[in-house]
């Protein structure tokens, strides 16, 4: 038997049953998965410095162990000085073992890490069992030399569940041991 990861093992031997008592389900397929985690981060002032392009994606290929890419702009804004084809933020979608990793990355070193931190806010879902937990800077992460950093920048980081409702993907990510605020226990 090779590695496997500790929330993966965490997730069949603890937030199945737990859940499966929480909403009666009659079979351990029928329990919400984490299907895939997405990072995603805006670098507007890109259009204006190609750089910045470059070094966010290696700051979140480092973040997540896997290859961002850059995502281009969709058509010209004249007020942002933007045109189409443009490079304008970067993206990597995590999957299987990678996703687990990063999970229990940021869970137990990245957002103890933020300044005042008091729990992530549970408003952030979207009605079909997904969450968005928005950062605001990268450095949190240990992975990222804050010396090399040449601007600071923000991302979004989505979990992508198989849950039907916001409230079984509250419960799972909380499983997960996902600090939210207004947690009842």
């Amino acid at each position: 038997m090779g590695y496997s990861p500790r929330l993966k093992d965490k997730y069949k031997a603890d937030v199945v049953p737990a859940l499966q008592k929480k909403y009666g389900y009659s079979s351990s397929m029928q329990v919400p998965k984490l299907q895939k985690i997405c990072l995603n981060q805006g670098v507007g002032d890109a259009v204006s410095d190609k750089k910045l392009i470059e070094s966010a994606i290696k700051e979140m290929s480092t973040i997540s162990g896997q290859k961002a890419v850059s995502t281009i702009s969709k058509k010209d804004i004249s007020n942002f000085k933007l045109r189409k084809g443009v490079p304008i933020g970067v993206r990597v979608t995590l999957r299987g073992d990678m996703m687990y990793e990063f999970l229990d990355r940021l869970i137990s070193v990245a957002l103890p890490r933020i300044r005042d931190f008091r729990g992530i806010n549970d408003k952030g879902f979207d009605g079909s069992g997904n969450y968005t937990l928005g950062v605001t800077e990268q450095i949190i992460f240990p992975e990222i030399d804050i010396d090399k950093v040449s601007k600071i920048m923000g991302m979004d980081i989505t979990f992508v569940t198989s849950a039907d409702s916001d409230g079984e993907a509250l419960a799972l990510l909380s499983e997960f041991g996902l600090p939210f605020k207004n947690q009842k226990k």
